[in-house]
């Protein structure tokens, strides 16, 4: 059955496995090689059981152990065309592992389909992906954007699980200690998706057939778990849906101390 893991999620580092027991991919490499290796053993994932780092940009807590990561395991990584360019600027490539273009036709990896679509953020070339698992589910994770462009709607569209960015509480952002500049550029259409706007998606999604929804990529200064909950759940709920019945809300946390797995 397809599993999915968040390693680590929100601007301290971002990691999620997506696959088998057997195998599966990384989506990000935002915290050292050294902390990755630890969480993935402490959610009883096999390091041997990733085959390739997917990476959506070049922001750090989305990077920060790729370079060492990919080299210990000798791990391909798949990235945009302008990605890999920043990365390469980065000096985060390396001769130990392939680092290889991703564009609109996808490829096949760890058993599984994974194709990429745009996302609106302020980096070189930022993207999401839409993974189709081996046994037939689909899992779409859209984190670091502005907004819900027709692009990124309809590749969440039909996902049995959506992974989906909601950042910030506006007013949290708005009335907190955040230089008014960060705060423009969090609140613009290149920054991050608010409580708000996430809560607005979920009910056309889940009229699509997406039944597990995961809020991610939240803040730790303009934001609280169980805002981001209450914001989304009550989108749903007053559209006559019921939590446990006809959907599972939850929220990826900072780091997966639990060592919760999702298996769907």
């Amino acid at each position: 059955m397809a599993r999915f893991c968040t390693l680590f999620s929100g601007s301290s580092g971002n990691s999620y496995y997506i696959g088998s027991e057997e195998s599966g991919i990384l989506i990000d490499a935002g915290r050292t090689a050294k902390q990755l290796d630890a969480m993935l053993e402490h959610c009883g994932i096999k390091c041997e059981a990733v085959k390739a780092i997917f990476v959506t940009h070049e922001h750090s807590d989305h990077i920060k152990g790729l370079r060492v990561f990919a080299s210990r395991h000798r791990l391909p990584v798949f990235a945009s065309a302008g990605t890999l360019s920043e990365l390469e600027l980065l000096d985060c490539l390396s001769e130990k592992y392939e680092a290889q273009m991703i564009d609109g036709n996808g490829v096949e990896y760890a058993g599984m389909y994974i194709k990429p679509f745009h996302t609106s953020h302020d980096c070189a070339e930022g993207i999401g992906y839409r993974i189709d698992t081996r046994d037939g589910r689909t899992v779409a994770v859209s984190t670091d954007l502005g907004f819900l462009s027709d692009e990124v709607r309809h590749e969440l569209t039909g996902a049995d699980m959506v992974v989906l960015e909601s950042n910030h509480d506006v007013g949290m952002l708005q009335n907190g200690p955040y230089p008014y500049p960060l705060k423009r550029r969090i609140l613009s259409k290149t920054g991050h998706l608010s409580n708000t706007d996430c809560a607005e998606e979920l009910n056309g999604l889940a009229a699509s057939g997406t039944t597990r929804f995961v809020l991610a990529h939240l803040s730790s200064e303009n934001n609280t778990p169980e805002l981001a909950y209450q914001t989304s759940l009550c989108a749903l709920t007053m559209s006559g849906l019921k939590q446990g019945v006809d959907f599972e809300l939850s929220i990826a946390p900072k780091e997966n101390a639990e060592g919760k797995i999702i298996i769907f």
